[in-house]
């Protein structure tokens, strides 16, 4: 008997081994793979810039000048690709391992960070036009979209307890408080859009300064000093 039990014991220290190893593998396949759409995405957006035609009469600085919707565009959604990749950093690090819900939710919010570009061309197109509150408004409803996307993947980790033993619960709930709180914010940046589009514009630069501001783990041992 004593050695059905040392055997048992042994089987799973060695099942709990290679489960170990099969988790952290992958967790890391996930942050690379996110990692490469969120390059691309940053890269294509520079792709929006059009150069001005060499055949238009008038002075070059000109022609540059005008296109100051397409740099404000540019630089605006950059800063909102950098901040949600430094946000999905911070979340990939709390966990331990990935679940099929988890990779799901993580693809819906991929879907979200590849679609930008496009939003972005359509503020570039009319913000200095007439239709400027529509493109705003399109413009932050895809942010209502690709917050949904982030606290659907905030739920899958947290039901699938997949976090690691250091993260506290508090910090759980910290980030999906965060989470839910820029989702409404979104929502209200929208419908404000269409009347005062700037002000929308302001909003989501807030929220992306709230969303750095956000504490994502807490270590059981610094909480107890």
């Amino acid at each position: 008997m004593a050695a059905e039990g040392g055997q048992a014991v042994h089987s799973n220290t060695k099942l709990d081994g290679r489960q170990e190893v099969a988790l952290a593998e992958g967790t890391s396949r996930t942050e690379a793979y996110s990692d490469g759409v969120f390059a691309i995405a940053c890269t294509l957006l520079i792709l929006e810039i059009r150069l001005p035609d060499a055949g238009r009469e008038g002075p070059l600085w000109a022609d540059l000048m005008a296109l100051w919707p397409s740099y404000f565009a540019f630089a605006l959604s950059f800063f909102v690709i950098l901040v949600t990749w430094i946000v999905h950093c911070d979340l990939m690090r709390l966990i331990r391992a990935t679940t099929h819900p988890v990779l799901l939710a993580n693809g819906c919010a991929l879907i979200y960070v590849t679609f930008i570009p496009f939003p972005t061309a359509v503020l570039a197109a009319h913000l200095a036009g007439p239709e400027a509150s529509m493109a705003v408004a399109f413009y932050c409803g895809t942010f209502v979209l690709g917050s949904a996307a982030f606290n659907l993947l905030v739920e899958a980790i947290a039901r699938g307890q997949l976090c690691r033993p250091e993260v506290d619960a508090q910090a759980i709930s910290r980030i999906r408080r965060g989470f839910r709180i820029t989702f409404l914010i979104y929502l209200a940046a929208t419908a404000i859009a269409l009347v005062a589009p700037y002000v929308a514009l302001a909003l989501n630069i807030a929220v992306r300064v709230h969303l750095l501001r956000i504490r994502y783990q807490l270590v059981r041992a610094e909480a107890a000093v």
